[in-house]
């Protein structure tokens, strides 16, 4: 696949957003914009990363994971320490 399905990354995009501005008290459009313009994001958009297998809650735990240390790959989720 060359690119990620434009309706995958909008169902990430709402879901994501909204735990983000449900935990940290954002309105949902800064949560949008702060998860739109994460490393979190471009790795998701990236196809060659497979990462649609991934739930909404494993895309949030990383970036939370993003927010605290400055990179996505080290959530839990994906080291699975």
């Amino acid at each position: 696949m060359d690119k990620v399905l434009p309706f995958v990354l909008d169902y990430y995009d709402k879901e994501v957003s909204m735990m983000i501005s449900r935990k940290y008290g954002y309105s949902i459009m800064e949560a949008y914009k702060k998860f739109l313009l994460s490393k979190t994001y471009e790795m998701l958009c990236n196809p060659e990363l497979e990462m649609w297998d991934f739930s909404c809650m494993g895309i949030f735990d990383m970036w939370e994971s993003e927010l605290v240390t400055g990179d996505p790959r080290n959530s839990l989720y994906i080291r699975r320490d």
